[in-house]
């Protein structure tokens, strides 16, 4: 079944789920609480309902979160194969290893660092990490023989420190979480405006039930929402791995482009 279609069953699911349960609230609400006494009261606890603002902030500073940690594997990515091509530029023996240095690393990010992000497993992490020490021994150890291949090396120094940095900004925002605090803050809320309902009067009781209904489902979905994207690596909105599997084509193309032009292997 496609994720998309899991999401929705799922968000679906939940939202309705919420709703049922607050109307049934209301209705037991009703029967037991007297309504002349909350009819009074109704136009201060309608001041409570302004509080949902609160939590679409919270929502878009998680959205925020998020499409920052998308942008990071973007640019690590683009950084990946900058360095690729510009590593064309040294002497073919560093070349080759730095280029085989980072095709290691990409696949490493595939298919190990992926998974674990997604558990938190900072072991794995680091000996991913391992990978571009490697590259970096293979990077200390040129030896220029011309001023091209310095200004090349310069260059290739550039845009390594360009990935690590952008590398530790996509590790750092998938460690960042709501805090337990916050995330307390969020639920007590939701309870306290759906609860806030139950204690005004709208008449006809539909209209009661319709809006406490509309409220908690809109409530329970920006909940949801927030729950899902705070977690971008393993959330049901996970992380796309496209980019760094056109980071291995790109390296591909490089690699024909290079060998096709080198004097010794043309001729």
């Amino acid at each position: 079944m496609p994720r998309w279609l899991i999401t929705t069953v799922r968000l679906t699911a939940i939202v309705a789920g919420v709703s049922i349960i607050s109307v049934i609230g209301l209705v037991v609400f009703r029967q037991l609480a007297p309504m002349d006494g909350l009819s009074k009261s109704s136009g201060e606890i309608g001041n409570y309902l302004q509080t949902v603002g609160g939590i679409y902030a919270v929502l878009l500073a998680v959205w925020n979160q998020y499409d920052q940690a998308r942008g990071h594997i973007d640019r690590e990515s683009a950084a990946l194969i900058d360095l690729h091509r510009t590593a064309s530029g040294l002497p073919i023996g560093t070349r080759d290893e730095i280029q085989a240095g980072l095709r290691a690393y990409v696949q490493s990010v595939l298919h190990d660092e992926w998974t674990a992000m997604q558990r938190h497993d900072e072991a794995a992490i680091t000996r991913v990490g391992e990978r571009l020490d490697r590259v970096w021994l293979a990077i200390h150890k040129c030896m220029p023989i011309n001023e091209c291949q310095h200004t090349m090396y310069s260059e290739v120094l550039s845009r390594f420190n360009d990935l690590t940095d952008v590398r530790t900004s996509r590790l750092t925002s998938s460690r960042q979480r709501i805090p337990l605090p916050m995330k307390i803050l969020l639920y007590a809320g939701a309870l306290i405006m759906i609860g806030s309902m139950y204690m005004m009067v709208i008449e006809p009781a539909w209209a009661h039930a319709l809006t406490t209904g509309a409220l908690s489902g809109a409530i329970a979905h920006i909940l949801f929402l927030i729950v899902d994207l705070d977690d971008p690596f393993s959330g049901r909105y996970t992380m796309a791995r496209e980019p760094y599997e056109r980071a291995l084509a790109a390296f591909e193309r490089d690699t024909h482009l290079v060998d096709a032009h080198e004097p010794s292997k043309a001729a």
